[in-house]
């Protein structure tokens, strides 16, 4: 499709037989007070964290423990987080308690 120019800010196209109006935004200029953040490497530590599950049973008849990767607050379970999980070794759900 071929659009000529008719005059700034107007097109004409054959097929339609109109006249659309276009308008070009021009980039917004640079403000000083800008919300967006800076991403940097470091971050400071906040309440969540990242903690690791290990399977107790495997661990006490010597067999090869499970582990997951969970995300806990910290100021609402201050203590060792347990949950029951799956364990593919022994194939049933067992207690993983979290190890540091």
């Amino acid at each position: 499709m071929q659009a000529s120019i008719m005059k700034a800010g107007a097109l004409s196209n054959p097929l339609l037989g109109n006249r659309m109006s276009y308008r070009v935004a021009a980039a917004p200029a640079p403000s000083t007070t800008s919300f967006r953040s800076v991403v940097t490497m470091a971050k400071k530590k906040g309440v969540r964290i990242i903690v690791t599950l290990e399977c107790t049973e495997a661990r006490g008849i010597g067999a090869t423990p499970s582990r997951y990767c969970t995300q806990k607050n910290r100021r609402n379970t201050p203590e060792r987080l347990e949950l029951k999980k799956y364990n593919p070794h022994l194939q049933k759900y067992t207690v993983h308690r979290e190890v540091k």
